[in-house]
């Protein structure tokens, strides 16, 4: 494997960071040049499937409350470990970089729970300072529901960084912005002010496929890339009025391409340039394996005649409903999998 694709996507000013904690992928990223992770239930079920931390897990088990007590303490010794590959780029780049977000629980969101508005905004609360506690490079994810943004305020005064996941639109975009920003204005200082915004991409091209039939070739499949192009414009403008010593940068999340007919690096070569790109441990390899160059194309849109159809055909609130409601149970489901799987550990080691 060869880091000189990585390396030329690295010069266009693209920040890296792996969509695993995984620690051998981290070690292998960190080679081709990664500076930043993400954490989320489907990869610690994965680690835990493997049995690479069942000796680890039997001891949590042993002194836990109860499972899912030892589930969120192991969650959070795989993701400090990955914070201690990325501590020297934090340090380097004093604290813009090398960050691992660490995912709330999903659970708050579960629409079979049925939990009221007010107490999940606080949960938010709560859950973000009892995991950011103690932690430098941490960033607490919170999605962009509406109990999510009615939590950023305070999270942001707290101090904590933020990565406000889960947004698929320019209404969640800004109202997610705006939160933080107000949170943050309510700090002594802005020095420590880190905030990022993940994108999803590829889930809205398939949600076109399937619901806007209608596109153009020329427009099918670049919905998401312009989506993701113009909250990325929205962000530069905001952040270039409201000047802080800390980038807040947007995360172009969801980049593995669902599409088998795409090439795996379709929206890694359309996004290079700027912010920070939170791409599957596949998509890296994929990108390292081949010999490409990589030039600045973040801010260059499709054709005209390709927005202004996407703009008269694309209902974007029906997108978000749809998405959201998706993504929410995407959240839960793999949450709950988690547990179920670490009870059922419990039974063979303790």
């Amino acid at each position: 494997m060869s880091a000189n694709s990585i390396t030329s996507l690295i010069r266009t000013g693209t920040k890296l960071w792996l969509d695993s904690v995984d620690p051998d992928l981290i070690a292998e990223n960190l080679k081709l040049g990664a500076t930043g992770a993400t954490s989320n239930p489907i990869i610690i079920s994965d680690l835990v499937k493997s049995g690479r931390y069942d000796k680890e897990l039997a001891r949590l088990l042993q002194s836990a409350d109860s499972p899912s007590d030892a589930a969120w303490q192991l969650n959070d010794q795989v993701v400090a470990e990955a914070q201690r590959v990325f501590e020297p780029t934090w340090q380097k780049t004093q604290g813009d970089d090398g960050y691992v977000s660490f995912e709330v629980d999903p659970l708050l969101e579960d629409p079979s729970a049925d939990m009221p508005m007010a107490d999940r905004v606080k949960r938010y609360v709560s859950e973000g300072i009892k995991w950011s506690r103690g932690h430098k490079n941490r960033m607490i994810k919170v999605p962009a529901t509406p109990a999510g943004i009615a939590a950023l305020p305070e999270l942001a005064a707290q101090g904590i960084p933020l990565n406000v996941t889960l947004i698929f639109t320019q209404r969640q975009y800004e109202a997610a912005r705006d939160a933080v920003w107000e949170g943050a204005q309510r700090r002594e200082s802005l020095d420590t002010f880190k905030s990022v915004y993940s994108i999803f991409i590829s889930r809205v091209d398939v949600y076109t496929q399937k619901h806007v039939p209608d596109l153009s070739a020329a427009a099918q499949g670049q919905v998401g890339i312009l989506n993701a192009k113009q909250l990325w414009q929205s962000n530069q403008a905001f952040w270039a009025k409201h000047s802080t010593p800390l980038k807040q940068e947007i995360v172009f999340a969801s980049t593995g391409t669902k599409n088998a007919e795409d090439p795996p690096w379709k929206y890694v070569i359309v996004l290079a340039g700027s912010d920070i790109q939170t791409n599957p441990p596949a998509t890296n390899d994929a990108v390292a394996q081949s010999d490409l160059t990589f030039t600045r194309t973040v801010d260059e849109l499709p054709p005209s005649e390709v927005v202004e159809e996407i703009a008269a055909k694309v209902d974007m609130q029906k997108l978000e409903e749809t998405l959201m409601r998706e993504g929410i149970q995407k959240f839960a489901d793999p949450q709950k999998a988690l547990l179920a799987l670490v009870e059922e550990k419990a039974k063979q080691l303790v």
